[in-house]
Order: C-alpha cells, then structure tokens, then sequence
C-alpha cells in the first residue's frame, strides 16, 4: 500500500475504534469452494472474466497474501469460524456426509461473536461442518446443527455437492422431505436395490475418475450411499439461484434498524461442477470455468440487492475462498486439460491438499462502500483473524487463548502490519508461513498431491523465498542455514507438541 492510499484514509484513520461500535456494520463473509488465486482476474487472471469479484477487490482492499488455515474444506471453515488453528482439533479433517457437528456447541465462535452483539445471524450454503451427535436420523430435527453455533437462521448443504445426502437442510430440518419415503445415509454399505455408478454405468451421465462410484443421484454418481428422500433432492443446475434466494430473503427478515453477520458459503467451482444453463459455454475453460463464472454472477447479485434494498453503505462484504484450486477432483468433466489455457494456481505451486503456497493463499477481498478506499497490500493476512478484528469493531471481547489476532487495521487500510508467523494445514501435515519465506518440514511418503505430500520423502526442511520466486520450484535451505534455524524454532513454538507428536518428526535440537 503506498502513501497516496494511506493518506486518503486519514479521516478513517481518525476515528476511535469504540465509534465502530456504535456504527455497527452488517457483514457478510462469502466464501467460495476450491476457487483459486488466480481463478480472479483482479490478480491477472484474462481467461475467465469475474467482473463482480473484481469490484469488490477493485474498490476496496485487495490483498495479495491473504490466507486459509488449511488446504482443505472442513479444517479451513474450522479456522474461520472459531479463530483456531483447526490442526488443533484432531477431527478436523475433511468430513463424510452425516459427520457429527465439528464445532462444540460451548465454543465461542465468530457467529456467537456476533450474536452477543446484538446481531441478527445466519449460515446460508455450502458447510461441511457436521451436524448432529453421531448417527443422523435425517428425517427427524437435527441436533445440535449450525443453529447451535452462533446461527440464528442456517439453511445449509451438509457437506459437499459430491457426498450424500443430496439435500439442504434448513434450521436442522431437510428442506421438502415426503415421511412417506423416508431417507437413509450409510458410507460404507450401499444400499440393496439403489443404483451405484459401479453397477449401473448406464444411469450416469457424468462419469466418475476416482473416488465417485457409488450412489447414483441426478445422473451423478457420488460419495456415500442414499435411499429415500426423493422430494427433497436438490437440483444442482439450480443450486446457485436457490441458494441465493436464500441469501435474499434471509436478509428481508432483518428487522429495520437491526445489523446483521451473514455467512455465504457459495458452492462453485466444487465438483461435481454443473453450471445453470445460462452460464454453459460461458467461459474458454468448459465445466470449471462456468463455475466461476456463475460464482461470480452470485457476487454480483448480492451486491445488487443490497444496493435496492439501501444496505450498500453499511455493508461489509469479504470475499475469499475456502482452500486452493484442483482441476480432476474425482469426475471426467475435462476440467484436468485445461491448464494450458487457464492456470488457477495464478503461477503460484500447489493447490487443493498442498503445503505449498497454492493450498492456502487465495483470493481475500474487503470492501465497505465509502469506508474503505480501494488499496492493495501484501501484509500476511489469514482468514481466521476475521473473528478477532471484528470482536474490536463492534467491541466484543474473545476469550484467552484463541490462535485469531487483530488485524483491523490492515483490513481497513490504517496499517501495512500483517502476521509475523503462521502455521498452515494441508491433509494433517503442517508448513509454516514467515513474511517472504514458507518453510516446509521434512516429511515421509509417497509423492502425491493428494495427501499434501508434493514433495514425496524428504529429510530435510526445505526453505522458499515466496517473493523472490513465487512459483517455489527453488529450496534455498542450504545457502540460508541461520535463517533456516531461526523459522525453525518460530514453528516448533507455534505448532508445539502437535507436530512433534502427531507427525513422528525430529524435534528441535
């Protein structure tokens, strides 16, 4: 950020940060799923246009070196939504279908935060988080579900678009459900009877590459296994608009008067990747592309109704995404041939599941209409210090102990300050993030992308200076042995007994 930028914020500068409190802003976080650094074009990207995403990052701040806690789905909404570090939480891993409520319901979390505020709240979208205790009866309440976290509306997809239930489900109740036909999860048994994309190939319209063979809903063959429940499957070529609908009418139950923390998990471009009709053909990348192109189209709309329902200028919209992109993620939708055309790792390596710079760096964008003037930083930025710089705003106090820190100023463009050190996540293996450098510590295995294991066996820490090289193909660790040491000891405190312990690697000598 230079000087020009900072000057043009003096007057918000000024303000004491108890008139925020006062001001109470509403605030909607939209996190999309798998959507890349550089699927954006405000970060270069010329292949597929996303115009509304870009407004946001065009006409407020823009960060360049915005961070998930994890590469992966579940353990990064963790982060988000309680300000922890999710390795912290030996569950948080990417969770089945009729998982159990991952967060605790005597947790403080951003949408309790909120709450306490005196703020109306929801969940809306994409969750993966677990609902229920165990076992779920989908057919009866579901309890505790999102509503017991901070939530007081949820209408949510329990986890991902490729597992079962296909279904939404509102307040803990599924969305449409006939009692006469009743539904039934099983992941590891399928169902007598049920079609499976194994067994009934002839029933699948979008064929699986790996892992997508068993229950065959919609023509798309999927995670897990599911009877019953005809009326209340969803329709992914709606999902989108139905979604946003949602968001809409959420946001008309405001009482006037009243401000409002809406959470927006938007489900593009996660697989299995089925655009509405208007949106086919909408970009040069197939499937993937169109995804993002109707990801983007939802950001619009929301801005759009904001602004006819004269919420605009006090409306805090953060854009960002749940963890790094992947091309085949387990369907032939020929989304794995199109790097050549569109790269939406924007040059950086990794992806999906990676300890490298691409698993976690993602698109972050804060905007708030004539509060926050348009500004671009590289400050280390994570989206888990959400919670404890939005406690200052609207003056909530955090419990002790949380890994979220405050950074409001450099999310309103007062400060260039951004984290000193951060422990990021990628399939149970932890890397560390330290200003310019990303230090990776040795690690036993097969090279594979797919447990975050890019690197195969190495016995060493490998050491990359991320703005010398942002492509990371360069260890530098041997020319730097001082600097190796010091980000050593930097991570050893900061991850503490759980590397040690759970990764069975040296400790600090």
């Amino acid at each position: 950020m230079n000087k020009n930028n900072i000057m043009a914020l003096a007057s918000l500068a000024a303000m004491p940060m108890s008139a925020w409190a006062t001001e109470r802003p509403n605030v909607i976080i939209i996190i999309a799923d798998d959507l890349g650094w550089g699927d954006v074009s405000a970060y270069g990207n010329r292949t597929v246009s996303t115009p509304n995403i870009d407004f946001l990052a065009q006409n407020g701040a823009c960060f360049t070196n915005g961070h998930a806690s994890s590469a992966t789905s579940t353990p990064s909404r963790y982060g988000l939504m309680t300000g922890m570090y999710p390795w912290r939480n030996d569950d948080a891993k990417i969770l089945p279908g009729d998982a159990p409520l991952l967060v605790g319901t005597d947790q403080f979390t951003i949408g309790k935060m909120f709450q306490h505020a005196g703020y109306s709240t929801a969940a809306i979208g994409k969750w993966h988080l677990g609902m229920g205790e165990g076992k779920i009866d989908w057919n009866r309440q579901i309890t505790p579900s999102g509503n017991a976290i901070g939530f007081d509306y949820t209408y949510l997809i329990a986890a991902t678009v490729d597992r079962v239930p296909t279904v939404y489900v509102e307040n803990g109740r599924v969305v449409n459900l006939d009692p006469n036909d009743p539904i039934s999860v099983d992941y590891e048994h399928p169902f007598e009877g049920e079609p499976t994309g194994v067994n009934n190939p002839e029933l699948v319209k979008m064929h699986w590459s790996h892992g997508h063979q068993n229950a065959v809903i919609n023509g798309i063959p999927r995670i897990g296994f599911m009877k019953g429940g005809k009326s209340a499957i969803w329709n992914e070529k709606t999902m989108a608009a139905d979604i946003l609908a949602k968001v809409k009418a959420y946001i008309d139950t405001v009482p006037q008067g009243k401000p409002f923390f809406l959470y927006y998990g938007l489900h593009e471009p996660h697989v299995p990747r089925v655009p509405a009709s208007q949106f086919e053909g909408k970009s040069a990348t197939g499937a993937r592309g169109d995804v993002v192109v109707e990801a983007d189209w939802c950001v619009g709309e929301t801005m759009k109704y904001l602004k006819e329902k004269g919420l605009d200028d006090n409306t805090i919209v953060i854009f960002t995404s749940d963890n790094g992109p992947v091309l085949d993620d387990g369907y032939e939708d020929g989304a794995g041939g199109t790097r050549s055309i569109h790269d939406p790792n924007g040059g950086l390596r990794g992806g999906k599941y990676s300890l490298f710079e691409a698993g976690t760096r993602v698109p972050f964008f804060m905007y708030w209409k004539g509060k926050i003037a348009h500004f671009t930083t590289d400050a280390l930025v994570t989206q888990q210090d959400l919670l404890a710089s939005f406690a200052r705003m609207i003056g909530e106090k955090i419990p002790d102990g949380l890994d979220s820190q405050d950074y409001l100023d450099t999310f309103l463009g007062k400060s260039d300050k951004g984290r000193k050190g951060y422990v990021v996540e990628a399939s149970g293996r932890l890397a560390y993030r330290s200003g310019r450098y990303a230090l990776i510590p040795p690690y036993s295995g097969p090279k594979t992308n797919a447990t975050g294991n890019e690197l195969g066996t190495v016995d060493h820490y490998s050491l990359y200076d991320l703005t010398a090289e942002p492509a990371q193909q360069t260890d530098i660790s041997a020319q730097n042995p001082k600097l190796v040491k010091k980000l050593k000891t930097e991570f050893l405190k900061a991850a503490g007994s759980h590397y040690v312990h759970d990764q069975k690697q040296e400790v600090l000598q």
